[in-house]
């Protein structure tokens, strides 16, 4: 039905879907700061100013380790699209911002995965999802490694009461489960964000160990920047715990968040749940975690995704020998 509208009519609902997004980006962003009922932005800002977190050289190195992020997430991208399409780091750059953006208030940023399609002609289009998705998979990965790991010295330090008994046997149905599903006869009825178990599996095969691991690489080290951040806003906010015993904490948070099912609107609240949660365990006061996680939204979401709308509105549909 598309294809069947005059050339300017498909101009005019193209940059009408552009400006939509942008406009729900930034709308989306509005809500988050302004009318958010976990934290009350006057008291925040009121809370940081009594810090040392505005000072010059402190927002500089926080921005700094804001664009050290995503600057491994861009070089990432660029090196697993390799196997399709070299890429300038420019083109990476505006294929990952305008893709942040345009999915930044989808159900678990599932937008992302169109968003970077597009940028590609129909017949790579489906490689640059399941590219996509690996992605996503190896960054969860790393989250999951560390976060077992920290969640193994957050029990030990904090002498949380758990049924290991049951703990054990709920992790052995999973393991069984998934392998089931990943290597059983009956993979061809199970898909993951749309693609079949079998074909995702193949296609992860195809790649190579070599590539795998070095894209595993560069998400460990992204892993460790926005950790890392993470721990020197706490800081700056007035924390008093050492580097290893705060990276227990926030190895657990991140695994923690990540695993509880949630939409992108409501990522701050439950970041922010599970923070407080755990870093209680350690004494530390409500107001400077919230802080902390909410100025981590701002920095590595809410900023980038406000460059990448100029991504978004200048984007144009490839030509079909991309």
């Amino acid at each position: 039905m598309y294809s069947n509208l005059p050339y300017k009519t498909k101009q005019f609902f193209f940059v009408l879907i552009k400006l939509s997004i942008v406009v729900g980006a930034f709308y989306f962003i509005y809500q988050k700061l302004l009318k958010n009922d976990t934290l009350d932005f006057n008291r925040f800002l009121s809370f940081l100013s009594k810090n040392e977190l505005f000072s010059v050289k402190n927002v500089i190195f926080l921005l700094f380790l804001t664009i050290l992020n995503w600057f491994f997430e861009i070089i990432k991208w660029r090196y697993l699209v390799s196997k399709i399409k070299r890429l300038s780091v420019l083109e990476a750059t505006e294929q990952s911002l305008g893709a942040l953006t345009a999915s930044l208030f989808t159900p678990n940023r599932i937008g992302e995965y169109g968003a970077k399609a597009i940028y590609y002609a129909k017949p790579h289009r489906k490689r640059i999802l399941l590219l996509n998705l690996i992605s996503n998979m190896m960054q969860m990965s790393i989250t999951v490694i560390l976060g077992v790991i920290g969640a193994a010295f957050l029990f030990q330090n904090y002498k949380i009461e758990l049924d290991y008994f049951r703990l054990s046997r709920g992790l052995i149905v999973v393991f069984i489960i998934a392998c089931l599903t990943f290597f059983g006869v009956k993979q061809n009825k199970y898909r993951i964000k749309g693609f079949l178990i079998e074909k995702i599996r193949d296609f992860v095969f195809n790649l190579g160990a070599n590539f795998l691991i070095f894209g595993l690489f560069l998400s460990l080290v992204r892993y460790a920047i926005f950790s890392f951040q993470f721990y020197v806003i706490l800081s700056l906010l007035g924390l008093d715990l050492g580097y290893f015993d705060a990276m227990i904490i926030i190895t657990s948070m991140y695994l923690l968040a990540s695993i509880i099912p949630t939409i992108s609107i409501f990522d701050v609240v439950i970041k922010g749940s599970v923070a407080i949660y755990l870093f209680g365990l350690a004494g530390v006061e409500e107001l400077p975690v919230l802080s902390c996680v909410f100025l981590m939204w701002i920095l590595n979401f809410a900023i980038p995704s406000i460059f990448g709308s100029y991504y978004v509105l200048n984007f144009n549909l490839p030509k079909t020998k991309n």
